[in-house]
């Protein structure tokens, strides 16, 4: 998922030095690390990947909610687009489908999103706030 999300992101022009890639422990810790990484304001977008599979106890559900809605709050509260390239699967087979595989590359999804929501932000911004 990382090599398709900075594929998508140098296809789309971005240089390669611009490109930062972060590792964090789990899935869970991708909302603190992208508020982090967003309050520098050093970046037009930032793409968080993971993948949670399902196992025998709800752990799953709370640890893709808590995900999803971490990153959804970094992306409002700061304005800086944060997409959510979390795969969440029932088996490790599916997930490796989802990155990279037969269903496609949520890692490069991810990246065309946070580029696309940058460039709203950068329109919505050089037009100035509405009176």
């Amino acid at each position: 998922m990382v090599d398709g999300a900075v594929n998508a992101l140098l296809t789309h022009g971005i240089s390669e030095s611009n490109v930062e890639v972060y590792w964090v422990p789990g899935s869970f810790e991708l909302p603190q690390a992208a508020l982090h990484l967003a309050r520098t304001r050093r970046f037009a977008g930032i793409v968080c990947l993971g993948v949670v599979i399902r196992g025998q106890t709800p752990h799953f559900e709370h640890v893709a909610r808590e995900a999803a809605g971490g990153i959804r709050q970094v992306a409002l509260s700061t304005g800086v687009p944060a997409t959510f390239g979390v795969i969440t699967a029932l088996t490790a087979e599916q997930a490796w489908d989802r990155a990279g595989g037969e269903v496609g590359n949520r890692g490069q999804e991810a990246a065309e999103a946070a580029l696309e929501m940058a460039e709203l932000v950068e329109q919505v911004n050089a037009r100035g706030q509405a009176p």
